[in-house]
């Protein structure tokens, strides 16, 4: 693996067969999630596909002209040409390995594969998911000197990583918005010494045996696992929203909002995630209307008034989405009134759902903790579940109230319990 600069990129690059190229900056939590996976894949397929590096950040000349906007970016180029799709952001390993191995023939691919060897390491704790819960875990389990590691599909932060504005996370005079509350908690987690393994594909989990294998090719054995896998915004399963997800339906105000200027959207839902989330979309859209099915909004008061003062948006009570469309670019979403049963179109340029959470339990196979009757964990005080020596934390567990103090004080609670059971 060699890093280069732009005036290289002619000749490393544009005159070299076979290139990847991994465009990085610096203090950039994605980047350094990949760089161990990037240099594995250059030692496992550089024989016959080049690995570059570019410093994003003094080459932008260069990143521009290449439209890389974003760290990391990996770019895939054959005899000169660009070739495939780039992929920036939270990367796993399997999604480059799928794109360099469609560079190769099939026997270049078995004979790579074969070089392949599983690898086996041993922890005190892993902790699955790098939520606050699981973040604040980390942070207590590595000042005990308790050797951990924490596992996360996607980068850590969880939900807190694309909320907006936390407003009432106690230490700050002003919101902060969730990317950076997420920032500090990694960082802090990180001068512990915990090991991070995030962006990687969970393979298989064994509760009994404490086993949990990433990528499919590593096994990580440990003491004890804490759960802390969170929520994931629930679906409508109406006609079209599948279909139409990134395309003009999105559930992330944070993540897609700003492309809304100036434009009509709907939001749908009425609890707090839709009260608070429409009113961030007003600072970008001309006018937002809100779908939700009971005669009255569930959110907290303040967040109530604060949408009623907004003359930017119209709330339909008693009206539930049947159907979505696209046509002619717009989004055509078939509304009905629950009382008198009447359907009719609203044509808008996007769509937000925010209708509540289901707890990420699929990952951890077919031995699950006890759960509630909402499909969340059942623990005790100590955050101990019904298999022993797994705890689990944070939104996926039965409880009354999921915010993130309340996650961080449930990730407080395992790890202390911990690390007096481990001596």
């Amino acid at each position: 693996m060699k890093e280069i600069s732009a005036v290289d990129f002619g000749k490393e690059v544009l005159q070299s067969g076979k290139v990847v190229v991994d465009f990085y900056s610096t203090e950039c939590a994605p980047c350094e999630a990949l760089a161990p996976k990037f240099e594995t894949l250059a030692e496992l397929y550089g024989h016959k596909i080049n690995f570059v590096k570019i410093f994003r950040q003094e080459n932008r000349e260069l990143a521009n002209a290449l439209g890389v906007s974003s760290s990391p970016t990996l770019l895939f180029f054959d005899n000169g040409k660009q070739v495939l799709d780039t992929i920036s952001g939270g990367i796993k390993k399997s999604e480059i390995m799928n794109r360099l191995d469609s560079m190769l023939n099939s026997e270049e691919v078995n004979e790579i594969k074969i070089n392949q060897k599983p690898t086996f390491s041993e922890y005190d704790v892993a902790i699955l998911g790098g939520g606050p819960a699981g973040l604040t875990a980390g942070i207590y389990l590595g000042q005990a000197k308790l050797k951990t590691v924490l596992i996360d599909p996607a980068l850590t932060g969880g939900y807190m990583g694309i909320t907006h504005q936390v407003s009432n996370y106690p230490g700050y005079e002003k919101p902060q918005p969730g990317f950076m509350l997420a920032h500090y908690m990694s960082e802090q987690a990180k001068q512990t010494g915990i090991d991070f393994k995030i962006a990687v594909d969970i393979s298989a989990v064994d509760l009994l045996k404490k086993e949990i294998v990433i990528d499919s090719l590593e096994t990580i054995k440990a003491k004890k696992i804490i759960i802390a896998t969170g929520t994931t915004p629930n679906t409508m399963n109406a006609p079209g929203e599948k279909e139409f997800k990134g395309k003009g339906i999105s559930y992330c105000a944070t993540c897609d909002a700003k492309y809304f200027a100036n434009k009509d959207v709907i939001v749908i839902g009425g609890g707090n995630s839709a009260v608070e989330e429409a009113l961030f979309i007003t600072k970008f859209a001309k006018k937002v209307t809100m779908i939700h099915q009971f005669d009255k909004l569930t959110a907290n008061q303040t967040a109530i008034e604060q949408l009623k003062a907004n003359e930017k948006i119209e709330v339909l009570y008693e009206h539930e989405p049947r159907e979505f469309e696209k046509r002619n670019g717009k989004m055509i979403t078939l509304v009905e009134n629950l009382k008198t049963k009447e359907r009719f179109e609203l044509m808008t340029d996007g769509i937000f759902v925010f209708i509540g959470f289901t707890s990420n339990i699929a990952v951890l196979g077919r031995t699950v903790p006890a759960l509630d009757k909402w499909g969340y964990i059942i623990t005790d005080e100590d955050r101990k579940t019904n298999i022993p020596d797994v705890f689990a934390i944070g939104d996926i567990i039965s409880k009354k109230y999921r915010q993130i103090t309340t996650a961080v004080a449930d990730g407080t609670i395992a790890a202390i319990t911990i690390s007096k059971e481990i001596i």
